[in-house]
């Protein structure tokens, strides 16, 4: 009976209950989690979602410049790449073209034996007529080195160009490669601006979207919008100043959309670079370039046409037009618009002179 007999339990040590406890708590978390009920999303308040969507956008339109820049640096750097392609074989038919006289030469030589010509002379039937046919062939043979040296000439050369094309091709896809990045970046930024407006209501989301008051009768009333009914302000300094505030007046209600130039589409800078474009002025693609084309002018001594330009990375801009305005191609969630320049924090003004 004896061997039979229960071993007496241990009672637990604190340690060990401490232990249990943990595990058990940690199994219930888990069993949560897998019942659909734990780690839900934090429920934000409508204006934890504005200021949480307004700091995505401007995420987005610095990462949109960036884009902006790098596509116009890949765009250049493939002008370039095709331009080297084209001299490449324009000098490679024109090689192509001596090699052949060349091969004629050498074809020729061939067929006459290569004869010393001492015993040409010697075997030749009409020595004096020899002697006019040596003096041509030498001349000939003048012409012939130069050609060689020609030919050596344009093997160096295009060697040159096949090897410009190849640090512009590595250059390339680098920028490929950059804009690749920055368009993730953006897409990603704006997804999750759009996640997080959809768990608004209609009239929550109008309230982010539309806030400043100053684009409600731009994104509601359609085409009427387009036509500058109430412009603000004094007129325009110079005449391409002018033209510029026309177009952009006649661009209200145009939706945002990131990296378009127009005509029916814009983002920030690329308003501004199509309304100097319409007054032909060529405008650089970027805010951060934009800002360097013209005349830095300060707050106090704005005019209408001036660009405006706003946060301390230069990453917003639009075009002023008097009376504190400016209109502007604000984000995806809102038309262009008219807004005070007062909205965003100013970083700077140029006048396009």
């Amino acid at each position: 009976m004896a061997a039979h007999r229960k071993r007496p339990q241990r009672p637990l040590s604190g340690h060990t209950v401490r232990t249990a406890a943990t595990l058990a708590l940690a199994g219930a978390a888990t069993a949560t989690a897998f019942d659909g009920t734990g780690h839900a999303e934090p429920q934000l308040t409508p204006a934890q979602v504005k200021a949480k969507v307004e700091t995505l956008y401007r995420e987005a339109e610095a990462a949109t410049e960036k884009y902006n820049g790098a596509k116009e640096e890949a765009d250049a750097g493939q002008r370039r790449l095709s331009a080297l392609q084209d001299e490449t074989a324009r000098k490679q038919t024109r090689l192509n073209a001596a090699r052949e006289a060349l091969g004629s030469i050498a074809a020729a030589q061939y067929r006459d034996g290569g004869i010393d010509p001492a015993w040409q002379l010697a075997l030749s039937s009409d020595p004096d007529r020899y002697l006019d046919g040596a003096a041509f062939a030498e001349r000939a043979g003048d012409r012939q080195a130069a050609a060689v040296s020609r030919v050596r000439q344009q093997l160096r050369e295009i060697e040159r160009l096949r090897g410009a094309a190849r640090v512009e091709v590595r250059s390339l896809r680098s920028r490929q490669a950059e804009l690749r990045r920055q368009k993730r970046t953006v897409t990603g930024k704006l997804d999750e601006a759009r996640r997080l407006l959809a768990r608004l209501t209609p009239p929550q989301r109008t309230e982010i979207t539309g806030a400043d008051g100053t684009s409600a009768r731009a994104s509601r009333s359609g085409t009427g919008a387009r036509q500058p009914l109430e412009r603000p302000g004094s007129a325009a300094p110079t005449s391409h100043a002018a033209v510029a505030v026309a177009y952009a007046y006649s661009k209200l209600g145009s939706p945002y959309v990131w990296g378009a130039t127009g005509p029916n589409a814009f983002d920030c800078s690329g308003l501004v670079q199509a309304a100097y474009r319409s007054a032909g002025i060529s405008l650089p693609r970027t805010t951060y370039a934009q800002i360097n084309a013209g005349r830095r002018v300060s707050r106090s001594e704005l005019q209408p046409g001036d660009l405006v330009f706003f946060y301390s990375g230069i990453s917003h801009v639009g075009i002023y037009v008097g009376g504190g305005q400016m209109i502007h191609a604000p984000n995806p969630s809102a038309p262009v618009r008219l807004a005070p320049i007062d909205q965003m924090p100013f970083a700077g003004a140029a006048r396009v002179e």
